[in-house]
């Protein structure tokens, strides 16, 4: 569809799909899920003081028409209108934009390559998680005349989905932090999750682009071939940050390297970096008044799941040389989507966890019933906070990791 008549003239667009958060003047998408239609939210989203609804049930639409009264476009599938919308506004705006994907790690590289760009440039950047087919066309349909760059998150549990957003989000550039053990129920195997994740390899293969790569990992090089490359190596933790586990050592390699590409000294993305203060439960270290915690509770997969029990030992031998050492602990919740490895991966856990001949486990979650955990299991959090209120814990540091759906993030205020 031809959207100049939306376009054209505009520095900033406005483009909601919620009722309850819709500035005067939005366009209202009216999109559908299993459990709702948002058709059915048109007509009051113009009455609320949207300037236009995009519906695609005929019958909404000649309901509003009919009324003389407010603005209404028919489409034939409102999701694709709002991509294919995302893509014009895209390409209107006509700036570099950076996109990043990978198992782990993607959000909070995000974070930390915005944090080292906006030193220099006014960079905008994914939200929260918002990296899927609604979500990056909401992010691009936020960026102005006033942003310079643009970095684009993009997540994937399918096949196909890495190629779908970099369809509409047209970057310049792209970096893939990592490829591991993660949606294997939709991905079907690992190597399905490197087939996925390389759709942003291949785009930029085939629109004369580039990628930052981490050389140390044989994986991206495998995927990349001969796509220009833009070269990083994990290297080692840098001293001074508020980032929890060794792991986050590539993530900081990465945005100092894209910073770097940009024009940004690496001893001013430091700085920056250095700066940055983690939150959304993700890698925060958190001091309370009985105990030391470390929060990683917004991702779990294999791979992730074991990267931060190796932080969390290596950290935890060190501090065992020190007067007063605290015991340590661990919560951790099921990881989801595993599909048939859900049994093999979650054995792998309770194994490291044994070999490690850890204080206290508690672990959250019905997958875990199935292995040979010696240590409580709790179905729902709800339980574990039952357990936390009668019996309290005190001197310990504690590792809380676990898939977002586990809602671990309830515990921490009874620690």
């Amino acid at each position: 569809m031809d959207w100049s008549f939306l376009i054209e003239g505009k520095d900033a667009m406005c483009v909601s799909t919620d009722t309850r958060n819709l500035p005067d003047g939005c366009i209202f998408v009216a999109l559908k899920g299993e459990s709702f239609d948002g058709n059915t939210f048109a007509l009051q989203a113009l009455q609320q003081g949207a300037s236009l609804a995009i519906v695609d049930d005929e019958q909404v639409y000649n309901s509003i028409q009919a009324s003389g009264e407010y603005s209404v476009l028919l489409v034939e599938n409102s999701l694709l209108a709002l991509q294919d919308l995302a893509r014009a506004w895209r390409r209107h705006w006509g700036k570099q934009i950076i996109g990043i994907t990978g198992t782990n790690g993607k959000t909070t590289t995000k974070e930390l390559m915005a944090t080292v760009l906006n030193t220099r440039y006014k960079t905008h950047y994914t939200r929260g998680n918002l990296n899927n087919s609604i979500g990056v066309p909401l992010t691009l349909l936020q960026l102005t005349a006033e942003h310079e760059l643009a970095i684009v998150e993009m997540g994937a549990s399918h096949p196909g989905d890495i190629k779908e957003l970099v369809d509409i989000a047209e970057p310049d550039c792209g970096l893939i932090t990592n490829v591991g053990k993660a949606h294997l129920q939709g991905f079907g195997s690992f190597e399905g999750v490197m087939h996925t994740k390389a759709e942003l390899y291949d785009y930029m293969r085939e629109h004369g682009g580039f990628c930052f790569r981490n050389t140390d990992n044989p994986y991206l090089t495998q995927m990349a071939g001969e796509l220009k490359t833009i070269a990083y190596t994990t290297g080692t933790m840098p001293e001074g940050t508020q980032l929890v586990g060794a792991y986050n050592s590539e993530n900081i390699q990465a945005a100092l390297c894209v910073g770097e590409y940009f024009g940004i000294s690496r001893e001013d993305g430091l700085k920056a970096i250095r700066a940055y203060v983690p939150s959304n439960n993700r890698s925060q270290r958190m001091v309370t008044e009985r105990n030391t915690l470390i929060v990683d509770a917004y991702n779990a997969n294999p791979t992730s799941m074991q990267a931060a029990l190796e932080a969390f030992c290596r950290q935890q031998s060190a501090i065992s040389q020190e007067p007063r050492a605290k015991s340590q602990c661990y919560i951790l919740g099921a990881m989801r989507e595993l599909g048939e490895y859900s049994h093999t991966e979650h054995q792998n856990i309770v194994n490291i966890l044994l070999e490690r001949k850890a204080d206290s486990v508690f672990l959250v979650g019905d997958e875990y019933r199935e292995t040979t955990a010696p240590y409580p299991i709790y179905s729902t959090v709800d339980e574990l906070c039952e357990q936390l209120k009668a019996q309290p814990l005190s001197g310990c540091t504690i590792l809380i990791k676990g898939s977002r759906s586990n809602k671990l993030e309830k515990v921490l205020p009874l620690l």
